[in-house]
């Protein structure tokens, strides 16, 4: 498929993260996270990214048809996405590999990397499917020092039964199928939702 066939769409998460939905798959292998343009060498779409001037790119996380682009930048996403969607349209029709198979090398890859991995293959399996029934969704920012962030979108912003489901639901799970991770931070803003819960609740 030649690169202009591609469709990217754009759903920023805020102003310093935003997903791009791409209609190839650009990565098979579970989820690559860099951290750095070092980290992107030999990888031409992350490594182009972190080369958009002016965009101060911090992280790109790839996960098969899905590029998670963040910035410390202020400029605004429709700017700093038109090239993320370049860069993603040059790297596809390159002919090589857009992301090479992170390599594996015994005591290198740091814990929390490994854990980023193991959370967001669960998330994608287990968690957000059983979310999605409320019409709800959750995502993983990062891990941290075994810590794992997300955020809530959808039904689950704003509402107050949020707390239950983090608590109760994912975090059970969590502890049954990655035991290391050693907690879990809510870092939505519950009060920005389409249906916020500080608006008095509807009977």
């Amino acid at each position: 498929m030649s690169a202009p066939d591609v469709r990217i769409t754009a759903e920023p998460i805020d102003n310093g993260r935003c997903k791009f939905l791409v209609s190839e798959p650009i990565h098979a292998g579970g989820v690559r996270r860099f951290a750095s343009s070092d980290e992107a060498r030999g990888s031409p779409l992350p490594e182009a990214i972190f080369a958009i001037p002016g965009a101060d790119v911090s992280e790109v996380i790839v996960s098969g048809n899905l590029v998670t682009v963040v910035k410390r930048s202020p400029a605004p996403w429709p700017v700093v996405g038109k090239a993320v969607g370049q860069a993603i349209r040059a790297a596809l029709a390159g002919g090589q590999q857009a992301v090479v198979a992170k390599p594996v090398v015994p005591g290198t890859a740091t814990a929390d990397d490994a854990l980023y991995e193991r959370v967001a293959d669960l998330f994608e399996s287990q968690v957000n499917p059983m979310v999605a029934r409320h019409g709800g969704r959750v995502e993983l920012i990062d891990v941290q020092d075994a810590v794992v962030m997300v955020r809530m979108g959808g039904g689950c912003q704003g509402c107050g039964m949020a707390d239950v489901t983090l608590r109760q639901g994912i975090e059970g799970m969590l502890h049954q199928y990655v035991p290391e991770v050693k907690g879990i931070v809510d870092i939505t803003d519950h009060t920005a939702g389409s249906n916020p819960y500080f608006a008095a609740a509807k009977k």
